[in-house]
Formats: C-alpha cells, sequence, structure tokens
C-alpha cells in the first residue's frame, strides 16, 4: 500500500494529514507533543531537524517557523523546569543557539523540499532531512568558540542524533498517514466538511 499521505496536489507540500485550514494547528500540536516527548527521553538531543522537516513538508515557510518555535519553546521551557537545566548564561545562550539552529534547519528543509522534484516523496524527506541537520549542526558547532561543548561533535554522537532524527522523522510521518487514515479530521473528512 503506498502512502497517499505523501503525494503531491500540486501546492509543493508533502505532507497532507489534514485539510490545509487545519495544517498550521495540526503541525504545532503534532510537534509540541512530540517535542515533550523528545525532551523528556532525550533532553539535550531533541531532533530538532526531523522537526523542521516535518513542519517544511506540511506548512509554508512562515508558519513552519512559528512551529518549529512553538517546539523549541516547549524544550526549553521542560528543561529550565522539569529538567532542572543550571540556569546560567551559558545554559541559556545554548538555548537560543538551539532555537536559532532549530530555525535555521526548517529554512533549509523547506528550501531543499520545494527545489526538488515532488515525486519520491519518502527519498525527498530524507534528502530534507540530510540537509536540515547539518545545518543545524553546523549552527550548534558554529557557537562553540564561544560557549565552548566541542566534545558533544564527536562523529559517534553526530551519528547517533542524526540516526535518531531520522527515527523521528519516520515516525512523525507514520503518525500523520495514520491521522489521514483514520483521524476525525483527516484529509478526505475535513474537506467534505
Amino acid at each position: 500500500m503506498a502512502l497517499n499521505i505523501l503525494s503531491s496536489d500540486g501546492d509543493g507540500f508533502r505532507l497532507h494529514p489534514v485539510a490545509p485550514r487545519l495544517a498550521p494547528m495540526f503541525g504545532f500540536a503534532l510537534l509540541t507533543v512530540s517535542c515533550a516527548l523528545a525532551s523528556f527521553a532525550f533532553a539535550c538531543a531533541t531532533p530538532f531537524a526531523a522537526f523542521a522537516v516535518v513542519a517544511a513538508a506540511m506548512l509554508p515557510l512562515r508558519p513552519a517557523l512559528l512551529v518549529v518555535t512553538g517546539a523549541w519553546l516547549v524544550n526549553q521551557t521542560i528543561g529550565f523546569s522539569a529538567l532542572h537545566y543550571p540556569i546560567d548564561g551559558s545554559s541559556i545562550a545554548w538555548g537560543f543557539v538551539i532555537g536559532a539552529a532549530a530555525l535555521l534547519a526548517t529554512v533549509v528543509a523547506s528550501g531543499v523540499l520545494r527545489m526538488l522534484p515532488q515525486g519520491r516523496a519518502p527519498l525527498m524527506l530524507a534528502i530534507a532531512l540530510f540537509a536540515a541537520y547539518a545545518a543545524y549542526e553546523l549552527a550548534l558547532f558554529a557557537a562553540t568558540p564561544f560557549l565552548g561543548g566541542e566534545g558533544a561533535f564527536t562523529a559517534a554522537i553526530v551519528t547517533r542524533i542524526g540516526l535518531t532524527s531520522a527515527a523521528w522523522l519516520a515516525g512523525l510521518v507514520a503518525v500523520c498517514e495514520v491521522v489521514r487514515l483514520f483521524g476525525p479530521f483527516g484529509r478526505e473528512g475535513a474537506m467534505s466538511a
């Protein structure tokens, strides 16, 4: 069975779990809940590149940036309140760098998805993830001369986080497909309402 969620309707977007008018709210709910789960499970290794690709595949750039910002705010709130990140200049600065890197990853994912052909959507999402993850990691690495933390950029760590992002992307796409197929606000039901 082919995933219809990954087909294009000529609008340039790769994911269509709900009607277009509901996509920003659905994207916000999906990514903030996912970010909360990832924040508790992985703390500092939240898969923002995967979130950026999902947002860019579902939404125009501006709403995608807002949705990713919402996910980042959830991550930071959980980090500083529930996970007790230290409240010091370095931690706060890293928080903002992570937010900026997540937004950069969203811009890169959006650009890549708009440039790539509409066919073979799973491959195109994988390419977008690779580009978004590279941009995300490079932005974080660029902050290390000022904030420290070079040790977090070993090949093993970067690879592990990249594979985690790929798994999250696959999971988020699967959730979108389930919502499209069975959800009360799925594409077909919402469009006929």
